[in-house]
């Protein structure tokens, strides 16, 4: 379960080194291959790839004929790629991706359950709502947790 913000480089190379918070958890379930994507070109997906194989598995259930699904499918594998953890913790970022959602220099790698999320520091920052969570956010937040 990944979980807070720890701040990071984007190498000259494209390539993320993983923060020790988080590939540590990485080593301990002996994970060592990713599929890094987006679903909006804004920020990175970092999925461990066991993770990731478990969506394409919900979507094969899918019809081809499902527009919806399509649309997913080629979405994710337009900034997709298949890559493998180096031995210093390293991840290369797709470069299509990289320049969409600006990730070179300075970023935040925010643990978001099951996935990484990668963002541009400046444009994350920028983009936080400066009062925090509006009303009807946190209702909704609230009911989610109250659910059985």
């Amino acid at each position: 379960m990944f979980r807070g913000n720890h701040p990071a480089k984007i190498d000259e190379k494209g390539r993320l080194k993983l923060p020790s918070a988080f590939k540590a958890l990485m080593d301990a379930a002996n994970v060592t291959q990713f599929f890094v994507t987006s679903t909006n070109g804004k920020f990175a997906e970092v999925w461990p790839l066991p993770e990731w194989e478990k969506i394409e598995a919900k979507l094969a259930r899918a019809s081809t004929m499902d527009d919806d699904a399509d649309a997913f499918r080629d979405l994710v594998n337009y900034y997709g790629q298949q890559v493998e953890m180096d031995n210093q913790g390293r991840v290369l970022l797709p470069q299509i991706l990289r320049g969409k959602a600006r990730l070179d220099g300075e970023v935040i790698v925010i643990g978001k359950g099951n996935l990484l999320a990668v963002h541009n520091r400046e444009a994350f920052e920028v983009a936080l709502p400066p009062e925090g969570l509006s009303e009807e956010r946190r209702r909704k937040i609230a009911s989610l947790l109250n659910e059985q």
